[in-house]
């Protein structure tokens, strides 16, 4: 786990993340209030994933999809490892509600309208 060694201001990611997860990081506090000790604790894995997941992603590239063992060719170890940090990337913001509309401060959508609820409306 990484420590939650924290950058100078509130919304400037932690010392311990790359630049693929410090761009995350900056691009998700830019649009979202994410305040409290356990939200910034799942950004920052979130984050670190990402970075994770771009690492096995340029070995990937470098290496090719496939590689030839002795029994012929097969997928590149990675490959799983890539999917699952992104996977985890994706199912963290959705936990952190991120995928749903920013706060905005200007106009938009009334409050309590951010995401549909399954509800169904009479005509």
């Amino acid at each position: 786990m990484a420590s939650q060694k924290m950058a100078v201001g509130p919304s400037d990611p932690p010392t311990t993340l790359g630049e693929t997860g410090a761009t995350l990081w900056r691009s998700i506090m830019a649009e979202y209030e994410i305040s409290d000790s356990g939200g910034l604790t799942l950004l920052e894995q979130a984050c670190c994933a990402a970075d994770r997941a771009k690492e096995c992603s340029d070995i990937i590239t470098v290496d090719g999809s496939m590689i030839s063992t002795k029994h012929g060719p097969k997928d590149h170890p990675l490959l799983r490892h890539e999917l699952a940090a992104r996977s985890f990337v994706v199912r963290t913001i959705g936990r952190l509600g991120l995928d749903v509309e920013p706060v905005r401060s200007g106009p938009g959508r009334p409050p309590g309208t951010l995401a549909y609820k399954g509800r169904r409306y009479a005509d």
